[in-house]
């Protein structure tokens, strides 16, 4: 409803005409009260609503001859009318006392909160009608008479945000109290001027917020930027803007609110108590608040940070696709716990842990997203020292089957009995003799390694003891071999128990004499070199057979370390995926933050036949697809899941199986460790040739047969 003021000079009567949303028209007369009606104290600010109860407890609505006077403001009932005011009152608030005269109520008594005047009205005529009391328009001078104050200032004057309103030319037309007391300047001297003269805002000019939002035509809101004070301060506030429109939508000006500048110190206050680094960004993934943590942590300060995009301010290993904030918004629920590295103001990388979530405001709406990170740098130096703990050399373990391993390395290292180091392709055996020789007293002299599967034993003898030039053909020239390079050092003997009959005799006799003699000459040679010998076999086994001399078994076997597969010490996974991650970030330059949750679970369900070095290949593969940030699933080789559950298809590993997968799952692994030989898989399944038969068609394990022979 609106109420239009009218004057009757003869009368003394205030006309007021009142208007309903159905357009029906009524007018009533209101007496002007005389001296002995009493007056009603109010509660402020307007948007008042006359609702009275009767004692018949039937609900009134009133109208009333409004001489107000709200703050000591003399009303102008003679001024031109000017933008509506909403007057609500209800006075079941703080009610002391109602009047009545000839049976209807003439005024209410009602204090505010503090107990103070803020306005009088009249009330004298009673309106029955079920509707709000329509807008009163009317328009007010100051007392000090600074000039005309509209109801719309005392509206704008009990909104606690900073509000003011420009034109098209950007010259302030109002300017609220909150205003004066975040900006220091006083109203009568900021209206006129433009609102760059008077806030100096570092946004002003490319990226001022009233701009865009009249520019686009719609509402801008919590933009984070800094103002300057009248007395040369600079305080940071946030704010929104919004354009006004004519009821041809043209733009004729614009309303920028500016946040509380306490609330928003206080904000700030605890933000800064904060341990952690605390930011947050706008949906723009623009820098809105940064806490001292976190200038302390990127050595970049608040007001640098502030409205760059965060991916300018930390350069995180995340940025992009694996944002830890755009995360937490596409799936609506936190990131937790994500270890990362940004890039501090000297360039120079820092390990945090992170936290983010979505903001929303009131309404449910998306206004951002806020994240925290802790320093890791004094964790990752104590986990440094308890990393020494777990690794001997190049190799990494807590697992108890590699800590016995290690525990009894430095014993055997310092003697110089031969070594014999079993375990299955992949595990490390090469590492393990490379370790006994690091610390041993040969340490200063070489270590020199052989495949012995690899040559054939003509080509084998003469790389081990060398050869004299017309050995054989194509021999034009002396060659030393391998004895000779190792001398004062180790040689690493690799899959010994491939070697022919033959050869085992001659290398029997070079351990029993510690001598050798080069193909084709026959001086011989004093061997000063420790052995140091592996095999992926089972050597009892091939000397039951009488496949391997039983005196050269005993000759290598004096001290014997059998290293575990992979798939028995699984706790190591996390531990070997994080150095492979260091170690090729650091090799191929590139900063890859580790692997997500899901496809670490992957590898820790998965049994490796390839032990450590088939981890090692699937880091480096998914180091090639990764782009950046973490390891997703999608980055692993695509046969590791289907080799989880072949033909199956994806399953949740989470979920229990039925016993026709567990058996297929069961069977698929055997016979990838076996490589796909089918009496070796049967005699470690414990079942017969033709039961393997049957449960590979069952279950359609050919068709990976066939691609594993291909």
């Amino acid at each position: 409803l609106r109420i239009s003021p009218e004057k009757d000079t003869a009368t003394a009567v205030s006309l007021y005409q009142l208007q309903d949303e159905h357009n029906e028209m009524g007018k009533m007369s209101i007496a002007q009260t005389n001296s002995n009606d009493r007056r009603s104290l109010v509660r402020m600010p307007f948007n008042l609503k006359f609702r009275i109860r009767e004692d018949s407890g039937r609900q009134t609505f009133l109208a009333t001859s409004c001489d107000i006077h709200p703050c000591g403001i003399q009303l102008e009932t003679d001024a031109p009318v000017v933008p509506q005011m909403d007057v609500e009152l209800w006075p079941e608030d703080n009610i002391l006392d109602t009047y009545y005269v000839h049976g209807e109520i003439s005024w209410v008594k009602t204090l505010n909160d503090s107990g103070r005047m803020l306005c009088g009205i009249n009330f004298k005529r009673r309106v029955d009608w079920n509707i709000p009391l329509p807008v009163l328009t009317k328009t007010y001078t100051s007392p000090k008479g600074s000039g005309v104050m509209t109801s719309t200032d005392f509206i704008l004057d009990s909104i606690v945000d900073g509000v003011f309103s420009v034109d098209q030319n950007w010259r302030l037309t109002s300017f609220n109290r909150a205003a004066e007391e975040l900006t220091g300047w006083k109203r009568e001297d900021a209206l006129g001027k433009t609102c760059k003269e008077v806030f100096k805002s570092n946004c002003c000019g490319t990226d001022c917020v009233l701009a865009e939002s009249i520019d686009s035509k719609k509402p801008v809101e919590n933009k984070s930027v800094f103002i300057t004070h009248a007395n040369g301060t600079r305080i940071g506030a946030t704010i929104s803007a919004t354009p006004l429109l004519d009821n041809k939508n043209n733009v004729v000006g614009g309303v920028q609110v500016f946040r509380s500048a306490k609330a928003s110190m206080h904000r700030a206050v605890i933000l800064d108590n904060i341990a952690d680094g605390v930011f947050t960004v706008d949906t723009n993934w623009r820098v809105t608040s940064f806490n001292k943590a976190a200038e302390r942590i990127t050595g970049l300060p608040r007001e640098v940070a502030i409205g760059k995009p965060c991916s300018e301010v930390f350069h995180a290993s995340i940025c992009g696709e694996s944002c830890a904030i755009a995360c937490s918004i596409s799936t609506g629920k936190p990131e937790t716990n994500r270890c990362i590295t940004i890039c501090n103001v000297d360039g120079a990388r820092v390990p945090v842990s992170i936290c983010a979530a979505p903001m929303y405001d009131s309404n449910g709406n998306l206004i951002g997203g806020v994240e925290t990170f802790r320093d890791l740098r004094v964790v990752k130096a104590l986990q440094k020292k308890i990393f020494q703990r777990e690794r001997l050399g190049d190799m990494i373990s807590k697992s108890a089957p590699m800590k016995k391993i290690f525990d009894i390395l430095p014993q055997i290292s310092q003697s110089e009995s031969n070594v014999l180091i079993l375990g299955e392709s992949g595990t490390g055996k090469e590492l393990i003799a490379w370790s006994l020789h690091n610390m041993s007293e040969r340490r200063k002299g070489p270590f020199v390694a052989v495949n012995c599967g690899a040559l054939p034993d003509t080509l084998l003898e003469s790389e081990l003891f060398g050869c004299k030039a017309g050995a054989y053909t194509d021999a034009k020239q002396d060659r030393q071999g391998r004895f000779a390079a190792a001398e004062g050092g180790t040689l690493f003997l690799d899959e010994i128990g491939d070697i022919s009959p033959a050869m085992q005799v001659k290398l029997l006799r070079v351990l029993e004499t510690k001598c050798y003699e080069p193909l084709g000459s026959s001086r011989t040679i004093k061997a000063n070199v420790r052995i140091v010998s592996a095999t992926n076999r089972d050597v009892e086994r091939l000397v039951q057979e009488g496949k391997f001399r039983d005196d050269l078994f005993y000759r290598l076997n004096v001290a014997k370390l059998e290293l575990p597969l992979l798939r028995e010490r699984a706790v190591d996974i996390p531990l070997l995926v994080e150095h492979f991650v260091e170690k090729l970030n650091a090799e191929k330059d590139r900063d890859i933050g580790g692997v997500s949750e899901e496809a670490l679970r992957i590898l820790m369900s998965y049994d490796f036949p390839g032990n450590i070095r088939e981890l090692q290949n699937i880091i480096e593969y998914a180091f090639i697809l990764c782009p950046g940030g973490l390891i997703q699933p999608d980055h692993l080789p695509s046969p590791l899941a289907a080799q989880l559950d072949p033909v199956m298809g994806g399953v949740d590993l989470n979920r229990p199986l039925p016993l026709t997968q567990i058996e297929k799952r069961a069977i698929f692994s055997a016979l990838t460790r076996n490589g796909w030989r089918r009496m070796a898989t049967c005699r470690e399944l414990g079942i017969s040739k033709d039961t393997l038969r049957r449960k590979i068609a069952q279950f359609g394990l050919d068709v990976q047969e066939e691609l594993a022979e291909a």
